[in-house]
Formats: structure tokens, sequence, C-alpha cells
């Protein structure tokens, strides 16, 4: 009884409190069936190098449906629970929430007693989801203060198009689906990623597509239309209601993670944009807060595309004789320091340092697969794909990513994988000054049968905890 009544250790303060914390020995990561044969699973990973068992798989928790198609997952609750006007204080980093993104389907899986072997305990259908909000394929999942919050890219209707997406609640504890966020929706109509500033009270949100422009792979007519996500949105928190809309340009298409400074004091943050259609570059903004209230968002750094033989790119790309960069991740470390761009496309993980938020300095590059160049792992394995969804570790020392962005995307864009891309997760250490390298000890394959994506820590991560007090 005594323990449910004190803090998580996991929650920290201020994140330069949680750079502090002890290393993660555990990763959990999601894993889908690229042709829906068997159910999704999730992947528990020994990171700990002082074991026997490290970079191997030490238990798969599958699911009960196929079809799902796992993307992104958070956890129940984080750092965001010192709010001092939550009413949440003595909640634990206990629960994963892993949705489906096709299936519209939310599972609740259990981390304790052991962390080794999660357990699920509950399955939310669809139907409750669309009952409850009006909203399908639910996306990115972040705890707030109050009760977790779930990003959605679709609407009602067979094909998620009735009705624009939006972000519901859902209860932190119970797990029961409440409603949609949005009190006053302003022009938003389409949605990708958010994240927020709790004490500055405001959220951003990022853009992706509607259902028929992802689900079936790219649409290459929509994308030279210019018919993708292109905006950033700005939402006052507390008031639930749409304050600014920043157009990044058409031809900048698909803004999708958004990554905001983790010292609430700094009122800056990054989107990375996957590709603009006028050259194939991809392109990394700085978005920031202006004394008056209003936001503005700047191109700070440009990723080009990379020349290639028509004979080793897919028919997508065959026309152009070159390769996107296809920025499909960033993540920035708990110190605001150094920003990890995934190139999936051209097979390259960027690290800049964004030391000046508005003059990103590139200082480590690492290469791995690649539509062209498909590079292998320092081990001499193949690799497959490119480096996709990143984490990084709560002191910054290492960065960890999978090589799946989406089942029939993977298609499109590595089709010599005929099965699906296979499973692959790596991990680069980071020099004290900067600069990264593949741990060629580290290389977890999950089989040719299943593809991997998000990658969660045990005790928390830099995508996951949002923090209520700055750094000293």
């Amino acid at each position: 009884m005594l323990e449910s009544l004190r803090t998580d250790p996991s929650f920290h303060p201020s994140p330069r409190l949680a750079m502090e914390a002890e290393p993660e020995r555990l990763a959990y990561t999601a894993l889908l069936s690229p042709d829906a044969s068997r159910p999704d699973a999730l992947a528990v990973v020994d990171v700990d190098p002082s074991s026997k068992t490290y970079g191997s798989v030490l238990h798969r928790l599958d699911m009960p449906n196929k079809g799902d198609e796992f993307h992104h997952f958070g956890w129940n609750a984080c750092s965001s629970a010192l709010w001092p006007m939550s009413g949440h204080a003595f909640l634990q980093r206990r629960y994963l929430v892993i949705p489906g993104i096709r299936s519209s389907r939310v599972y609740v899986v259990d981390t304790q007693p052991d962390p080794r072997k999660p357990k699920l305990v509950k399955t939310i259908e669809p139907e409750e989801v669309l009952r409850k909000t009006g909203y399908s394929r639910p996306h990115t999942v972040h705890c707030g203060p109050e009760g977790l919050y779930i990003s959605t890219l679709g609407g009602g209707g067979s094909d998620g198009t009735d009705g624009p997406p939006g972000v519901f609640l859902m209860d932190c504890q119970s797990f029961e689906v409440l409603g949609k966020w949005e009190i006053e929706r302003g022009p938003q109509k389409l949605h990708y990623d958010f994240w927020w500033n709790l004490p500055r009270d405001y959220m951003v949100s990022s853009e992706w597509g509607l259902p028929p422009q992802f689900e079936n792979g790219i649409v290459a007519e929509d994308l030279l239309s210019s018919k993708y996500g292109h905006q950033l949105h700005f939402w006052d928190l507390r008031g639930r209601r749409h304050m600014q809309t920043i157009d990044l340009g058409a031809h900048h298409q698909m803004a999708l993670e958004v990554r905001p400074a983790h010292d609430p004091v700094r009122e800056w943050g990054f989107v990375g944009v996957v590709v603009d259609t006028t050259n194939l570059e991809g392109s990394i903004w700085t978005w920031w807060r202006e004394k008056d209230g209003t936001f503005n968002a700047k191109k700070t750094a440009v990723i080009p595309p990379e020349p290639a033989d028509a004979s080793v790119l897919p028919p997508l790309l065959k026309g152009f004789g070159a390769v996107p960069p296809l920025i499909s991740d960033i993540d920035l470390s708990m110190d605001d320091r150094f920003l990890y761009v995934a190139c999936w496309g051209t097979g390259e993980l960027r690290q800049y340092d964004v030391s000046d938020p508005m003059s990103p300095r590139l200082t480590g590059s690492v290469r791995i697969g690649g539509i062209a160049r498909h590079t292998p792992h320092p081990n001499g394995k193949d690799f497959g794909g490119g480096p996709q969804m990143t984490e990084i570790s709560r002191d910054g020392k290492r960065v960890y990513f999978t090589n799946s962005l989406y089942s029939t995307w993977d298609a499109q864009f590595y089709p010599a994988y005929a099965k699906g891309i296979p499973g692959r997760q790596v991990m680069c250490h980071v020099g004290e000054e900067g600069g990264i390298a593949l741990d060629a000890n580290f290389m977890v394959d999950f089989g040719d049968d299943y593809a991997a994506h998000q990658v969660r820590l045990q005790g928390g991560d830099c995508s996951t905890d949002s923090f209520c007090y700055s750094s000293a």
C-alpha cells in the first residue's frame, strides 16, 4: 500500500535531473506483421551491456488480433505527473498503451510485476474509440498531467474521411476513452504528431495525410499535387482551442515529428519535413514563440537527395534518378543539444548540434541500409530499410533506431524485400562532444516475419517525458 503512495522514481522535475537517472536496461519495441498474416507484437530487448543476453529478445508478447499495424505507442504516465495542478501524484510508469494505426484498436500492456514479461490487460475496440470520439487510426500517445492524449489520423466512415482527425483523451488509470480533446478546432483538417510546453500552456501539432493517402502506400499524384500536410498548428493547451497556423509552403510535403525543447523555459522546437517536391530535399524547421505570444517558423537545415542509377531505384523513383532523404523521424536529446535526423531513404542517421536552434550544425553521421546503398551493419549483416524511428537514452549517450516506416510504404520504397523489411534494431554511441558510431555488437534481429517500429526505453526516454520545471 505504501508503495502506491510514493512518487514513481522514474519521474523527474527537470530534464537535467532525468539525465542523472540510471541507464535503461530494457527496451520495448513495437513489431508488426507486414502482410497481417500473424498478430503484431511487443518485443522486450536486453540493452544492458553487462548482460549475457545483451542485444537479444528476452520476450515477445503476441496480440490476439491480426491487422493492427503497430506504429507509435507510449507510457500511461511520465514526468508530467509532477505538474502542480495534477490530480495524479502517485501514478506509476507501468502501462504501455499501443494503438493499431490500421485497425483503430488500442491495447494496454502491464509491465509489472516482471518488466521482462509484460502482459496484455485490456483491449479497447475501434467501435468504442469511434463512438466516443468520432476519430479513427490512433497514432501518437503522450502522457499528460491529467491523462493520456492520443492523436489520430482519421475521422469516421470506412475510409476515415468523415470529419477531420484530432486528439482524444483517455483516463491513465482505468483507460476509459473520455472523448475528443478539441473545444475549438479552427482550420485544422489533417493531423500527425503533437507535443507541448506544459508551463507555457501551449501545444503544437503537425500533418501527414488522410487514411486513403497512406494506407495503401504513398499516392504519387497527391504528393505532386501538394495534397499531403504542410502546416503546423498551435493550440491553447488548457483552453483546448486552436490559436495559430503556420504554412510551411505546399511543396514542403508531410511535416511529421514535432520536438519541442525539453527545458520549458526554451520556447522553441523542431519539425522534420519529409520531402520538398521541387527538388527532393528534406528539411528541418525551427519554430519559436515571439514575446507577443505568436509563433514563427524557419527552415534551418536541408538534406539534399543523392543521385542514383535508375536500375537500383524502385519504380516510384526511377524517373528522378535520385534518392530523397525521406526524413521520417527526428529526436532531440534531453539537454536540448543534439538533434537526430533519420533519413530513411538514403540510409543515414544525422546528428546536429542545435545549441543555437536557429543554426543547426552537422556533427555526426552513420550510414546503414538505404534504398540505393544497402550499407550493411558493422557486423556485416544486412540491415534492410533505413534509419527510421529513433530513441535517445536519457543521458544522451545512446541512440537506438529501427528500420520500418509503414508496411505499404516499405513495399513501395524497398521492393527487394518481398515479404516486407525484416525487423532490425541497432544502437549508436554518442561522443562527449558529438559524433556517433554504431555499436558493432548490438543488432537485434526480430526475424523476417516482423517489421520493427517505435522503441520505448525502461524508465523513460527523450520522446516520452515532458517536464514541469526548468533545469538548473
